[in-house]
């Protein structure tokens, strides 16, 4: 038993464990409690290691658990719950079996978070025996350990097991049903979690955010702004996740004047101002819009930016033809001390193309891969390949294709091949197109421009094994296309 001095120390490492300096002071907290000889205290290795858990701290976690000789359910249900939350997910399973082998009962708190990790493992085999263990514990009413099991099947796909626990529930909150609707959507089955969603008595905002986005994921834009009116018709008031959810369908629908009361709504809300998010799906609609003077505005008045929020601006401004403005704000977000990413550079090099900055845009190229270690992805080829095609580098673009790593896309080709037609490079435009019937040896619009490019040269016998080669490949030239000769 604890002496009273022992117990007051405990009480003061718990409270250093639950203040907001834990964080910054792990390693100083668990050097203390060492030399307080409280290191074989259950109550607070379970704290402790649940702190790891939240800093995603794991091995650190780990290191710790295998130096305690007799823990407790706290301090296994407080490991697991950390790899439920961090991964690797293997790590709760394994735990659960030492656990069992310790001579412990599991309890909800075991369950809640090893079906968690199930999920995460995405080895319904796995979860199927967890389940079997919460039965026959006699767990399956607890609340938590439902969601755990209802989550486990409806994220792998396995609705109809799902729906039978679903069905033979007599209690079900808010977050069962979105869990439901959650893996019916998922699964494509968007009317069937309409369904459900409408089944609901009572729906959080979460709720409906969830059928918003599933609506619009689908392509179901209006049906979705149709949702978001009623929502606000029964009293449900938009949060964050909610204007950043419908911005973008309003951009699709064209929809200005919900878009602007959103905006409006943001204002007075204190949204715009204090969720970055918010701001980043303001400049994103206004920019979709047009409405370039606005989406500035926004940006500028953003009081904190993210790397997301530079992007979603230098992009708008590709998107409306401002690429120099562009290539302007990307040099600020540098001079600010942001750090770009790949989506930075996709969108600062489509500035350079719609711009023509041929050399600025082969610099930025450069500098991506050389000072900030951002290897080119075919989207960023793309860009040089079309900002060289425009500026007449036809070479230059062809040899920048033969130096990818991986193999170039039929788009690729096709810029190159605008671009040969345009300016008269015939033996590339055949390299171009030969490489577009590989990739795409059912589309007729490739042989027919190959047929013609030999035509314009007076090859008619390649002309005539074009028609052949199409002939055995059974391919038929489209209505429109003309082959001459």
């Amino acid at each position: 038993m604890m002496s009273r001095a022992s117990l007051v120390m405990e009480r003061k490492i718990l409270r250093l464990l639950h203040g907001q300096k834990a964080r910054c002071n792990l390693r100083q907290i668990h050097a203390h409690f060492i030399r307080q000889c409280l290191h074989q205290s259950n109550q607070i290795l379970s704290h402790f290691v649940s702190v790891c858990g939240h800093l995603n701290k794991m091995d650190y976690a780990n290191l710790v658990f295998l130096q305690t000789h007799n823990p407790n359910i706290l301090l296994f249900n407080s490991m697991v719950k950390g790899y439920s939350l961090n991964g690797p997910f293997e790590e709760a399973v394994t735990l659960f079996s030492s656990m069992k082998a310790h001579g412990i009962f599991p309890d909800e708190y075991t369950f809640s978070p090893l079906l968690k990790a199930c999920s995460g493992l995405c080895d319904v085999r796995i979860g199927q025996c967890i389940h079997g263990e919460v039965l026959r514990s006699g767990f399956e009413l607890f609340g938590s350990v439902q969601v755990g099991v209802l989550e486990l099947y409806s994220s792998s796909g396995r609705m109809e097991e799902a729906k039978k626990l679903f069905d033979g529930m007599s209690k079900r909150d808010v977050i069962i049903w979105n869990l439901m609707i959650r893996g019916f959507c998922k699964r494509g089955g968007v009317d069937l979690g309409l369904s459900l969603f409408r089944q609901m008595s009572e729906r959080s905002v979460v709720s409906w955010n969830s059928m918003i986005s599933y609506l619009a994921q689908t392509g179901r834009h209006s049906e979705a702004l149709e949702l978001f009116h009623e929502m606000r018709e029964l009293g449900f008031q938009p949060d964050e996740a909610t204007v950043v959810i419908v911005l973008p369908i309003c951009a699709h629908l064209g929809d200005v004047n919900i878009g602007q009361w959103i905006h409006s709504y943001a204002e007075s809300s204190k949204l715009y101002r204090n969720v970055i998010s918010v701001g980043n799906a303001l400049v994103d609609f206004y920019s979709k819009g047009g409405n370039l003077e606005t989406a500035l505005q926004v940006f500028k008045d953003m009081p904190c930016k993210n790397v997301v929020s530079w992007n979603t601006m230098i992009s708008g401004l590709a998107f409306n033809g401002r690429g120099e403005l562009g290539v302007e704000l990307f040099e600020e977000m540098i001079n600010n001390g942001e750090r770009p990413n790949d989506a930075t550079f996709i969108g600062v090099l489509t500035c350079c193309t719609h711009a023509g900055l041929l050399e600025k845009g082969q610099e930025l190229f450069d500098v991506m891969n050389k000072n900030y270690h951002i290897d080119p992805k075919l989207e960023h080829y793309g860009c040089m390949v079309d900002l060289l095609s425009r500026g007449g580098c036809v070479r230059m673009a062809y040899d920048l294709i033969r130096s990818m790593h991986f193999q170039p896309n039929a788009t690729l080709w096709g810029s190159l091949l605008s671009a040969c037609c345009t300016y008269g490079e015939l033996e590339l435009a055949e390299l171009a197109v030969k490489e577009l019937i590989n990739l795409e040896p059912w589309n007729s619009g490739n042989y027919v421009l190959l047929s013609n490019i030999y035509a314009e040269e007076g090859r008619w016998d390649e002309v005539e094994k074009i028609r052949v080669l199409m002939r055995e490949k059974s391919v038929k030239k489209a209505v429109g296309q003309s082959m001459t000769g």
